[in-house]
């Protein structure tokens, strides 16, 4: 079967195998369909080989030879679960800020270094902020450039403590790799 014609689509939950133009075949279960862009979404069995996933995959039907329905389905598919929209838009704006904050170390000039490790503590301790070139951790930890663990300063405590150590294994792994 070719790609569909005007008023031709797939059926959500029906299994299709196609052909792209590299000559890969693809076989899975229709996820989704868009008509005007020619786009197939498939859930295929997953390359990792884990039974509980799947992969998903996008196909431009432009690209593809040719187009095998396996099987239809005949039932209505289910409804599809709700999305919680505040997450979504809380998650959209942590990930905004998270970029902006790595493109404000890299305009002011901060060494790789400082943003690796102001990476490697924001993993753990999402309270971190970049103040010039000082990351500042929790409002009680600053840490100055050359970032190295004499560099934080701070009232002694757990969390000047937690911090020197998270400084201290990435120095020590960064040095395991140059080794």
């Amino acid at each position: 079967m070719a790609a569909p014609g005007p008023g031709e689509y797939f059926s959500v939950g029906s299994h299709v195998s196609c052909i792209t133009c590299l000559g890969q075949r693809l076989q899975g279960e229709v996820v989704t369909f868009d008509y005007p862009s020619k786009m197939l979404t498939l859930k295929c069995a997953p390359s990792s080989g884990k039974p509980n996933l799947s992969d998903v995959v996008l196909v431009n039907l432009a690209y593809v030879s040719d187009v095998d329905v396996i099987s239809d389905r005949a039932e209505t598919p289910p409804t599809l679960a709700s999305l919680n929209f505040n997450k979504l838009v809380n998650r959209a704006r942590a990930e905004k800020e998270d970029k902006l904050s790595q493109a404000y170390a890299v305009s002011a000039g901060v060494s790789v270094e400082g943003q690796q490790l102001f990476q490697t503590i924001h993993k753990t301790i999402k309270d971190c902020r970049w103040q010039e070139k000082n990351i500042i951790v929790m409002d009680d930890v600053v840490i100055s450039p050359p970032y190295q663990v004499d560099n934080c300063k701070g009232k002694d405590g757990s969390a000047l403590s937690h911090v020197r150590k998270i400084v201290k294994m990435l120095l020590e792994h960064q040095i395991s790799i140059l080794e």
